[in-house]
C-alpha cells in the first residue's frame, strides 16, 4: 500500500546507523547474541558532577520554557569555553543552544542553502549531512579520500570540487567514521583555497574535540581571514556521556545565529530546561574530569587496532580520535564466504550481523563505499570477542 506521503520524506534516506542499531534491537529480542558495535554512543555513564547539576536544577524548579536560543549563563558558559579551547572570541548573541548538535547543523542548513545549492562533503562524513543537504532540496558533492591518505582531502580536491553553485563546505575533526584529525597546518592549507571564494560558508562540526589522542584538533574559525564565515558546532553528547540529555549548539556570525533562532523558534524552541542547566557545569568542567574516559577509549583503541590487523583483508589505519575504526574491507568484494557472496561493504556488514552476530555499519552510509565501521564504545571484553567472531567467520 502506497501512502500520501511528501516528496520531501519520500526523497530522504533513513539513517543507516539508526537501522542497524534498530535491527541490533529486533535481533537481541528474538533472542539472539547480538554484540554492537554500530552506533556511536559512550558506554559510560553521565559524570555524578553534571547528573549532581542537574537534581540541583529540578530542586530550583527550573520547569518553564527556557529562552529559544538557550538561556544566557549556559552561553556565556560556552562562550568560556570556547576562548579556553579553541581561541575563538564569540559572544553570547553568536551562540544558539539546540536539541543536540544534529539540530545545530539542520539549523543553519536550513538557513543558508537554497534549492540548488551545492554542499561539499569530504569523505568519508556523517550520514546526516547529505540526508540534510537532500532535506534543503540542496546538492551534495563528494570528495574522496582514502585509507591510504588518512581518510583527508587535499587543497587541489577541495578547489576542483568547487563551482560558482558551491554555497557550504564541511569539515569534521576529529572525524566520524574515521577517527582523523586534521592539523592546523593542513586547515590552514585548505583555507588559502577557500580565500579565495569569499562567498562560501565553512560548518566545523567539532563534537568529538575533546575525544582525541595524539594530536589535538584546531578549530577552523581559528584562522583569522575564515571565522567570519565559519559556523563551528559542538556539544555535549560525546566527551561527557550526555547522547540522551541532547544539548548542541553553534557559535557564529551573529546574522546567522539569529536566523537559527528564527527557524528554531518555529520547530523545538529552546532546548530542555534541566539539560541546559547542568550543561552549565559541563562545559565549564576542566578536562580533566573526563580525561579518564578518553583514557579508556586510547586503550581499547589501541586493541582493536591491534587485533584487526591479524585478520587477512582488513586494511586499517591508526585513527587519531572520536571512538571508531574505519577498516577497508575491499579485499572481500566479489569473494564467496561460506556460501555467502559479497559484493559490497553492505554485503559485507550483514554478513557479519547474521553469521558473526557483531553489527557494524557499512561505509556506504558515510559515503566510503570500500569500508565499515566499527565503534569501540563498548567494553573491552565485548571488543575481543566482537573481533574474535569476526575472525571465525571469515575463517
Amino acid at each position: 500500500m502506497t501512502h500520501p506521503l511528501s516528496d520531501r520524506i519520500n526523497s530522504l534516506p533513513v539513517s543507516e546507523t539508526l537501522a542497524m542499531a534498530a535491527k541490533t534491537r529486533e535481533l537481541r529480542a528474538e533472542g539472539k547474541d547480538i554484540i554492537g558495535l554500530s552506533l556511536g554512543e559512550p558506554d559510560f555513564n553521565t559524570p555524578d558532577f553534571i547528573k549532581d547539576a542537574a537534581i540541583e536544577a529540578i530542586n530550583q524548579n527550573y520547569n518553564s520554557y527556557s529562552p529559544v536560543d538557550g538561556y544566557l549563563e549556559l552561553k556565556e558558559a560556552i562562550c568560556v569555553k570556547f576562548k579556553r579551547d579553541n581561541v575563538l572570541e564569540y559572544k553570547p548573541s553568536q551562540v544558539v543552544v539546540s536539541t543536540g548538535a544534529k539540530q545545530s547543523i539542520a539549523n543553519v542548513m536550513q538557513v543558508l542553502l537554497n534549492p540548488g545549492d551545492e554542499v561539499l562533503l569530504p569523505a568519508p562524513y556523517w550520514v546526516s549531512y547529505s540526508a540534510l543537504a537532500i532535506l534543503c532540496e540542496a546538492k551534495y558533492i563528494e570528495i574522496s579520500s582514502s585509507i591510504e591518505d588518512d581518510f583527508k582531502i587535499t587543497p587541489a580536491q577541495l578547489e576542483a570540487a568547487i563551482t560558482p553553485k558551491t554555497k557550504m563546505v564541511f569539515f569534521n575533526s576529529p572525524n566520524n567514521p574515521s577517527g582523523t584529525i586534521y592539523s592546523e597546518a593542513e586547515y590552514r592549507a585548505l583555507a588559502v583555497v577557500l580565500e579565495k571564494y569569499p562567498k562560501i560558508f565553512i560548518l566545523s562540526d567539532e563534537i568529538y574535540e575533546h575525544i582525541n589522542y595524539e594530536t589535538k584538533p584546531f578549530s577552523f574559525a581559528a584562522i583569522e581571514s575564515m571565522y567570519e564565515r565559519t559556523i563551528t558546532v559542538n556539544g555535549l553528547a560525546k566527551a561527557f556521556a550526555m547522547t540522551g540529555w541532547r544539548i548542541g549548539y553553534i557559535g557564529a556570525a551573529e546574522w546567522i545565529a539569529k536566523a537559527c533562532t528564527k527557524m528554531q523558534g518555529q520547530i523545538t524552541s529552546g532546548a530542555n530546561c534541566i539539560a541546559q542547566r547542568a550543561a552549565i557545569t559541563a562545559v565549564l568542567a576542566p578536562v580533566s574530569k573526563i580525561q579518564y574516559m578518553v583514557d579508556e577509549f586510547k586503550t581499547r583503541r589501541d586493541i582493536v587496532v591491534g587485533l584487526l590487523r591479524e585478520i587477512e583483508g582488513f586494511k586499517v589505519n591508526v585513527p587519531e580520535g572520536a571512538f571508531y575504526v574505519f577498516p577497508d574491507i575491499s579485499y572481500f568484494f566479489g569473494k564467496t564466504i561460506k556460501g555467502v557472496k559479497i559484493e559490497n561493504a553492505n554485503d559485507f556488514a550483514f554478513y557479519l550481523l547474521e553469521k558473526a552476530g557483531v553489527a557494524t555499519v557499512t561505509g556506504d552510509a558515510f559515503g566510503a563505499p570500500s569500508c565499515i565501521r566499527l565503534s569501540y564504545a563498548a567494553s573491552e571484553s565485548q571488543i575481543r570477542e566482537a573481533i574474535k567472531r569476526i575472525k571465525e567467520a571469515l575463517g
